[in-house]
């Protein structure tokens, strides 16, 4: 008669099975989804590792083990993200939102406060809920051209306690007024590029969020010339950019009128944020 499992042999076959299937961070992933299904802590963990673990509990921590050795991301699956100490509900709909953005929403929040803030691409919302809720915008109006992107982001409004306006539109297609601060993570991987990541990007993320165009860099441009009909002067424009792009979104900027163009880079010493002032 087969014994049955413990929370650490299932544990150790989670490792296993990701292990096997290439999945980067195998061993973090595998616990997170244990911690998903269980609700049990580390500390709760340790207590009950030599523990009986119910069917059920196998059945389903063994078949979301499969779905992400199927290179589906952690966060797609439990539905769940952490960004700027809030949690964010995502989905297909929308790129997950990463710590490199942390830097771009760190730059801007000291300039919140009582300002009108416009967020370009804003995809799950993860910067205009954490402008919204951690700088005390007076106005916060989030953009994308994405319906379902959107759905998600008003989500994460609600989620967060937060009062933002969304806008369906195709960059400043839609958008009217003026705002103290324009700020924006658009797509900016190169297209060519896009299939060379790795499966966990290439296969499940919004292409749509990605894609930059041909050389990364198309969004940036639109930003640069749209932007300065929506901005105050003495106005803020702070934009993400890929770890390489820095010095070349700086040039677009400068050459849209631009003054005080600056880079920020992130703890990873990559290029990371670029801002500028509207003259």
């Amino acid at each position: 008669m087969q014994e049955k499992p413990c929370f650490g042999d299932i544990l150790d076959k989670g490792k296993e099975i990701l292990k096997q299937a290439g999945t980067s961070g195998f061993d973090i992933d595998a616990w997170y989804l244990l911690e998903y299904v269980t609700g049990m802590g580390r500390a709760e963990y340790f207590l009950k590792k030599n523990n009986t673990v119910p069917e059920e509990t196998v059945t389903e921590y063994l078949e979301l083990i499969k779905i992400r050795a199927s290179h589906m991301p952690l966060q797609y699956i439990t539905g769940s993200q952490e960004f700027m100490g809030l949690e964010f509900k995502v989905s297909g709909d929308v790129l997950v939102p990463r710590q490199d953005t942390e830097t771009l929403v760190e730059y801007v929040l000291p300039f919140v406060k009582g300002k009108k803030v416009l967020d370009m691409c804003t995809g799950s919302g993860c910067i205009a809920v954490s402008l919204a809720k951690l700088g005390n915008a007076a106005l916060c109006v989030a953009a994308d051209y994405s319906e379902k992107a959107l759905a998600v982001a008003r989500q994460n409004a609600k989620l967060n306690n937060v009062n933002i306006q969304f806008i369906q539109s195709d960059m400043f297609k839609n958008i009217t007024g003026s705002y103290d601060i324009i700020v924006s993570n658009p797509p900016y991987i190169e297209t060519a590029v896009i299939d060379t990541l790795m499966p966990e990007v290439k296969e499940y993320e919004p292409r749509a969020a990605l894609d930059g165009g041909s050389d990364g860099l198309s969004f940036y441009r639109i930003i640069g010339n749209k932007a300065r009909d929506y901005l105050y002067p003495g106005g803020l424009l702070a934009v993400e950019t890929g770890a390489l792009q820095g010095s070349q979104v700086m040039a677009i900027f400068k050459e849209s009128g631009y003054k005080d163009v600056c880079m920020q880079k992130d703890l990873s010493g990559n290029d990371r944020v670029v801002a500028a002032v509207m003259p």
